[in-house]
């Protein structure tokens, strides 16, 4: 499993939309749907606001580790 597929997943599980998502990150849908289909890459601010966001982490969203 790569980041993607996990940022998608731990949408999916909160039942968010990538708009809902977007709006913390304080960025478009457009953009943050690019983190998701790997479009973009994820940057570091980003990645440790949704790791503070989703309560997991870092580690766990880049798929280093299997527990949140």
């Amino acid at each position: 499993m790569n980041y993607t597929k996990r940022l998608y997943d731990l949408r999916i599980d909160n039942d968010l939309t990538q708009e809902e998502v977007a709006r913390v990150l304080n960025t478009t849908k457009q953009n943050y749907g690019r983190y998701e289909n790997g479009k973009r890459k994820l940057n570091i601010d980003d990645l440790i606001a949704l790791s503070k966001f989703y309560n997991v982490s870092t580690d766990y969203i880049l798929c280093l580790k299997d527990q949140p």
